[in-house]
């Protein structure tokens, strides 16, 4: 009787500590309400619970949530609760919320309406999601209370890792109504993880660097750790994994430390500079993979346990690697500590909340989450403005780089330009002794001479008429060089040339025995304006060849027949012969100087091999083409075309290029290049930055007139054959352009034709330059049209 009593009171005195609430409340923290009894040995069942001595041992709770940090024991929480109503109602669903996911093992006991208790709920993260009462993250329990009785509830709590027990008791529509916020939040912080890892991941692929590879490995990792210890990854990812679901979180932060440290090496470049640095996140990398195997092998307390240690370690070894990167001088150092100061204190706020040192509540809950969504942001930054440091650095040896190359093209053209100085030189001073020569043996044959003699003075003319070709050739080829040749306007017979060229070559041919043929149409005219002069220099070096190598048959000069059109006369030229022929090379092998096809001691034809080089750079000054066709033992052809005008018309279509004294310096105008082929657009670039202009470039039409649109230019050199959008059209968009009416669009094309004088000038076109384009004409086309115009006159 006298133990009955003492219990009797025992229970009033609990129940007078209830916590009372009417249907006003609509969330009622619980933490200094509810008793904590600690089961150090883990064994005690509910009716052990209920017995007086160890309900004696419940002590009152003094913080606002239960903290206990990472403990084995088992803990009881009794909780009394009232329900009185200001106004009659019946009986009333409250729910009851425990808000720490990561609990392995969440049991309710509820009165059993005989006196003893029942256990209404088990779940936990232990078990699957499918246990839970209500399907949330956190722990909802629904309660049904009536209005003026007390009800007792019990709680009981174990866990491998940290235990806390945030309680909290809710009215249905205030939880309902809070919800929308408390998913805002995470949805941010998710959000932007995840699209940090979606932009980065698109830069990785863009730029191939292997930073970013490893941050979006640590962002997925990092984020993937708040999904677990949040409870969505038990919730949404793997519900009926419940090993899973503890062994995750100890994995996940021994990735993040793993992949997070070899992003700092890759980003901060340690080993390079900092080899204690290197080390030290080497050894984080061993012990982040240390904690993964851990969670797959050990159990979920240890595993934890360590992970935690390695978490913190993480935090520091990344933060000291940022500062050494700092005073290094590293500029992206600077974001790099301010990310990874705000993941640090996050962290360490977290970590101390779950070691039960700081209280639960959503600030200390979410700092992990909230800091690292910082970091990941200001990473993100730190990573973007590092790709613009490595553009600043390479645009730095880039133009460094060009700098030293035109230094050396300088050195390179002040060498050149002495070289042919010195052979210009030569072959005037030997021009002096050769005409001696010449001469000598041309008054040598007024004398008597005996046969012997005879053939021996036309072996030195002969020999001596040869050195003086040479001589000229010679002087030709530095005279191209030196940019010293112009093409001439002037009118010229052509039969007059080609019979002159006949009577030149036809008893050279002759003496070999060949047949030299010439067919000349009727039909073409006689006075053609151009440059009669060079047109039989070139046609002569090809004939000189022809009969070279040539031992029998015969060599062909054909004029083919061509239509007069709009006072112009493109004349067609071919030269053939029935000689040795050869295999095609390349080109560029073919004309080039000092070049024979049989370069051997034993070769059977002489000659500098300097003739083919002269024509070729001969027919380009003068806007025309040449092209071969050749087989072994069938001969070859040669064939050349060049626009020729008829003298009578004038042009239909004369363009009024500006001229007079230069108003502007070139350091003051900037060339836009439009060109698609690289080689050219470097060639044009190049001359343009030596003639001291400023240079953009386009690679298409599409990309000038982007670029025009952005920015200002006073003169667009622009290639007429380019592909989707050629330099006609191009022109024809640009001079729609606000400001681009006037602007100098100066065309260059492979071909001098009329054909192409009038399309450029039908497309609006102000000027145009042949193709291959020369220094000296590029220099005076530009000072014409920019240096002899002042800025108003260039573009509105």
């Amino acid at each position: 009787m006298r133990y009955g009593l003492f219990f009797f009171l025992l229970v009033l005195a609990n129940l007078a500590g209830a916590v009372e609430f009417d249907e006003h409340t609509r969330q009622l923290p619980l933490g200094r309400q509810i008793d904590v009894f600690e089961d150090v040995r883990g064994a005690a069942t509910i009716e052990e619970i209920l017995s007086p001595a160890l309900q004696a041992s419940f002590r009152r709770s003094e913080r606002d949530v239960l903290n206990a940090g990472y403990s084995r024991s088992v803990f009881w929480l009794r909780l009394d609760l009232t329900y009185r109503p200001q106004q009659a109602q019946g009986q009333q669903s409250w729910l009851l919320e425990l808000a720490y996911p990561p609990l392995d093992h969440v049991d309710l006991y509820l009165p059993d309406g005989q006196g003893g208790f029942r256990l209404a709920q088990s779940t936990g993260d232990a078990l699957p999601f499918a246990s839970r009462q209500i399907r949330q993250n956190n722990y909802l329990f629904d309660l049904a209370l009536q209005p003026g009785q007390p009800q007792r509830v019990y709680l009981r709590l174990q866990s491998q890792g940290s235990i806390q027990a945030p309680l909290s008791l809710w009215s249905p529509t205030a939880y309902l109504e809070t919800q929308p916020g408390r998913i805002y939040v995470l949805g941010i912080i998710y959000g932007v993880l995840l699209v940090m890892l979606i932009y980065n991941l698109f830069i990785y692929v863009s730029v191939r660097d292997t930073s970013y590879l490893y941050y979006i490995l640590y962002i997925a990792s990092f984020g993937l750790y708040q999904v677990s210890v949040n409870g969505a990854g038990i919730e949404y990812f793997w519900p009926s994994n419940p090993w899973w679901a503890n062994a995750a979180t100890p994995f996940l932060i021994g990735s993040a430390a793993l992949f997070g440290s070899q992003f700092a090496r890759s980003f901060l470049h340690t080993a390079e500079h900092s080899p204690w640095v290197d080390r030290s996140l080497l050894g984080m990398m061993a012990l982040g993979a240390l904690a993964m195997l851990l969670a797959l092998t050990a159990s979920y307390d240890l595993s934890l346990r360590w992970a935690t240690s390695v978490a913190l370690l993480f935090t520091v070894v990344i933060s000291l690697a940022g500062i050494s990167a700092w005073r290094r001088g590293m500029r992206v150092a600077r974001y790099f500590i301010i990310a990874w100061s705000a993941f640090l204190l996050g962290g360490i706020i977290n970590t101390l909340m779950v070691l039960g040192y700081l209280p639960n509540m959503f600030l200390t809950m979410y700092a992990s989450q909230i800091g690292s969504a910082i970091e990941v942001g200001l990473l993100s930054l730190a990573l973007a403005d590092r790709i613009n440091a490595m553009k600043e650095e390479r645009a730095r040896i880039l133009q460094e780089s060009g700098r030293k190359l035109e230094a050396l093209n300088e050195e390179l053209a002040h060498s050149n330009q002495l070289k042919d100085e010195f052979l210009a030189t030569v072959t005037h001073e030997l021009r002096t002794p050769m005409n001696g020569v010449i001469g000598s043996l041309e008054l040598l044959q007024t004398l008597p001479l005996d046969a012997e003699q005879e053939q021996y003075q036309r072996t030195a003319s002969s020999s001596a008429r040869d050195m003086m070709r040479m001589v000229n050739d010679i002087l030709t080829l530095t005279e191209l060089q030196a940019g010293k040749l112009y093409p001439r306007r002037e009118i010229f017979s052509l039969r007059a040339l080609f019979d002159g060229l006949r009577g030149q070559f036809a008893p050279r041919a002759e003496a070999k025995g060949l047949v030299f043929e010439l067919e000349l149409d009727d039909g073409l005219p006689d006075l053609l304006e151009g440059d009669g002069a060079k047109l039989g220099q070139c046609l002569g070096y090809l004939l000189d060849n022809a009969i070279k190598f040539t031992p029998s048959g015969h060599v062909t000069l054909r004029v083919l027949p061509a239509d007069a059109r709009h006072g112009h006369l493109p004349l067609s030229v071919e030269v053939s012969d029935s000689g040795i022929g050869f295999d095609a090379p390349a080109e560029a092998q073919l004309y080039q100087r000092f070049h024979q096809l049989d370069g051997s001691m034993t070769r059977e034809y002489g000659g500098l091999g300097i003739g083919l080089a002269i024509c070729r750079q001969l027919v380009g000054l003068l806007d025309g083409t040449l092209t071969h066709e050749s087989r072994p033992g069938r001969g070859s052809r040669f064939q050349l075309r060049l626009p020729l005008a008829l003298p009578p018309q004038a042009s239909p279509a004369d363009l009024q290029r500006p001229r007079g004294a230069a108003v502007r310096r070139p350091e003051e105008c900037t060339v836009l290049v439009v060109e698609d082929n690289a080689i050219n657009q470097l060639v044009t670039r190049g001359m343009l930055l030596k003639l001291g202009y400023r240079v953009r470039y386009a690679d298409d039409g599409a990309e000038a007139l982007e670029l025009l649109r952005r920015e200002s230019v006073d003169a667009v050199l622009l290639d007429c054959q380019m592909p989707v959008m050629d330099g006609f059209a191009t022109c024809r968009a640009l001079r729609l352009l606000p400001g681009c009416a006037e602007l100098p669009v100066l065309a260059i094309t492979a071909h001098s034709h009329s054909g192409d004088r009038e399309r450029c000038l039908a497309a609006g076109m102000s000027d145009y330059l042949a193709k291959p384009v020369k220094f000296e004409a590029l220099r005076t086309l530009l000072h014409d049209w920019l240096l002899c115009r002042a800025p108003g006159q260039i573009r509105a």
